[in-house]
C-alpha cells in the first residue's frame, strides 16, 4: 500500500490547522489606520481617538499613518491595494469616498473595500477669522455678489464635503468664489486664521475651539442646528437651502477573511457602545452616527446613485 495519500492528506490537515490559527490569532503585530489628510483635522483626530478604543478592544496596538493628498484619494488607492489581513485599514470620508471616483480616476472605487461601520457625522460650515469684519452669514454673502469671484473659501480638497458646501452654496446663491483647495483641515484653518482665505469651508468638528484658536461659525450644513453647538445656525434657516456633512467610518480591502471582519465588526460595535468614546466624540463636537457594515453600505450605494445625479447636472470638479 502506497503510504504517500495518507502522508499528503496529514500534511494538507496540518497546514489547514496552521492556517486557520494564524487567522485566529489575528491580531499579532499593530493595525495601521491610514488617514489621506494631514494631522489635526476632523479625520484625523476621529482616526485617533477610535485607536485608542480599538487597541483594548482588539488587545494589539494601533497607530494612525497620514497619508495626504488628492484629497484623501491616494491614501484610499494604497488600502485598496493592501493586502486583505485586517493589519491596513482606512478612515474614511464621505462624500469624498464616493465622490472623487466619480469625478476623476482616483484609483480605487467604492467596490475595493470591505466595509466595517460608519462611526460619526460632522457637519460642514463656513467659519472666518475672529476679526473678520463678516459677523453673519448675510453680510459675507452681500460681500460675495458684491466681488464675484474675488472672496476665497479654504477646503480639505476637491470632492471633499467642504468642497462641495461651496459648489452648492454657489448654485444655490448664483454666486462665485475663489476655492483655495489643502491637503486637510488643519493647514485650512491655520489659513483662515492667519488671513490668508477669507472663509474656511470646514466641518463644525474643526472649526470649534481647538487649542485655544477660534474662528467664528457663520453657518453650519446640518438640516437642524446641533445638539453640540446649538449657538450656530443652519444655511437653511438663514434662506440657503443647503445640506452638507463628512461622515466617517472604517473599511478594509476587499477580501477580509470572514474571521478577521467578525473580530472587527463585534470590536467596532463595542466601541460604539462605549460610554467613554461617546463622551470623547461629544466634546470633539462631532456626531455619533455608527452604523454597521452593511447597513453603511446600503446607505452608501444609495448615496452613489444621488452623487452621480448631482454630478451629471452640476459637475463639481470644472
Amino acid at each position: 500500500m502506497n503510504p504517500m495519500p495518507r502522508f499528503a492528506g496529514r500534511v494538507l490537515l496540518i497546514l489547514s490547522c496552521v492556517c486557520s490559527g494564524a487567522v485566529w490569532a489575528w491580531p499579532d503585530r499593530p493595525i495601521e489606520i491610514v488617514v489621506g489628510f494631514a494631522p489635526g483635522g476632523g479625520t484625523d483626530i476621529t482616526a485617533r481617538t477610535l485607536a485608542i478604543f480599538l487597541e483594548k478592544e482588539l488587545g494589539a496596538s494601533v497607530v494612525v499613518v497620514n497619508k495626504p493628498g488628492a484629497s484623501g484619494a491616494i491614501a484610499l488607492a494604497g488600502v485598496a491595494r493592501a493586502k486583505p489581513d485586517g493589519y491596513t485599514l482606512a478612515m474614511t470620508n464621505m462624500p469624498g469616498l464616493l465622490t472623487i471616483p466619480i469625478e476623476r480616476d482616483a484609483g480605487f472605487v467604492p467596490s475595493d473595500f470591505t466595509y466595517l461601520a460608519n462611526l460619526v457625522s460632522d457637519p460642514s460650515a463656513f467659519s472666518v477669522s475672529m476679526d473678520s469684519p463678516y459677523k453673519t452669514l448675510a453680510q459675507l454673502l452681500t460681500a460675495i455678489k458684491a466681488q464675484p469671484g474675488k472672496i476665497s473659501v479654504s477646503s480639505s480638497g476637491v470632492g471633499t464635503d467642504d468642497h462641495l458646501l461651496m459648489v452648492f452654496f454657489e448654485k444655490e446663491t448664483g454666486t462665485k468664489l475663489n476655492h483655495v483647495p489643502f491637503n486637510g483641515a488643519a493647514p485650512q484653518r491655520n489659513a483662515v486664521i492667519g488671513g490668508h482665505t477669507e472663509i474656511g469651508a470646514m466641518n463644525v468638528g474643526e472649526a470649534m475651539p481647538y487649542n485655544g484658536i477660534k474662528v467664528r461659525i457663520l453657518a453650519q450644513a446640518g438640516s437642524t442646528r446641533s445638539v453640540l453647538a446649538p449657538e450656530v445656525p443652519t444655511f437653511i434657516e438663514q434662506g440657503v437651502n443647503v445640506v452638507m456633512s463628512s461622515e466617517r467610518g472604517l473599511v478594509g480591502p476587499k477580501g477580509l477573511a470572514a474571521e478577521v471582519q467578525a473580530k472587527l465588526d463585534a470590536a467596532l460595535a463595542n466601541v460604539a457602545s462605549n460610554p467613554e468614546f461617546r463622551k470623547k466624540i461629544e466634546s470633539q463636537f462631532t456626531e455619533l452616527d455608527y452604523l454597521p457594515g452593511r447597513l453603511w453600505q446600503e446607505r452608501l450605494k444609495k448615496a452613489d446613485i444621488e452623487l452621480r445625479a448631482l454630478w451629471a447636472r452640476h459637475r463639481w470638479a470644472d
